[in-house]
């Protein structure tokens, strides 16, 4: 249920709370109410700029979401990202505008995706994925694995973000 999004993102985030653009963010998208929602859109507009965020209220994001040391993150309003994600500080997720790999990234569930890592094009990423930090990613990566490195290195390993990825929400409510 939609409204349930913005209390299973609040699960994730232990002693503290998600920061005020997640809430808006949330609330943007969860509202009917034309007037609510453009005051929630503006006071969004606001939060995420004061920390340097690039994303659109449009971006489809599953529950769950986990933002630490959220400044300078890049996210293609047209990019789909699964439930319990992790994203970190300086992570861009873009589109790629020619060639093969021409369009935005589709990332699955339960993905850790650390500092300054990079991933673009139409590319998908599988469940259980660990991204390490300042990883550029423009190939698919398969579920159960690590990636790291420029290009990327792409390991198969079972239960890849066990330990990173805590108070998992549960998707189907």
């Amino acid at each position: 249920m939609k409204t349930l999004v913005l209390e299973k993102d609040k699960i994730r985030y232990t002693g503290t709370n998600p920061p005020m653009f997640q809430k808006y963010y949330r609330k943007t998208q969860n509202t009917n109410n034309p007037m609510l929602k453009a005051i929630y859109k503006t006071l969004f507009r606001i939060t995420r700029n004061m920390r340097g965020i690039e994303i659109s209220d449009k971006t489809e994001i599953g529950p769950g979401l986990y933002i630490g040391h959220a400044f300078g993150i890049t996210i293609n309003e047209k990019s789909k990202l699964g439930a319990n994600i992790n994203i970190h500080k300086g992570v861009t997720i873009g589109q790629e505008n020619r060639g093969i790999r021409k369009g935005v990234p589709s990332i699955g569930n339960r993905v850790w995706i650390g500092i300054n890592s990079t991933i673009v094009g139409k590319i998908t990423i599988g469940d259980d994925v660990m991204i390490a930090p300042n990883t550029f990613i423009n190939c698919d990566v398969p579920s159960h694995s690590v990636v790291f490195g420029n290009p990327c290195v792409i390991k198969h390993k079972e239960n890849a973000t066990e330990g990173y990825i805590n108070n998992i929400v549960v998707e189907d409510e």
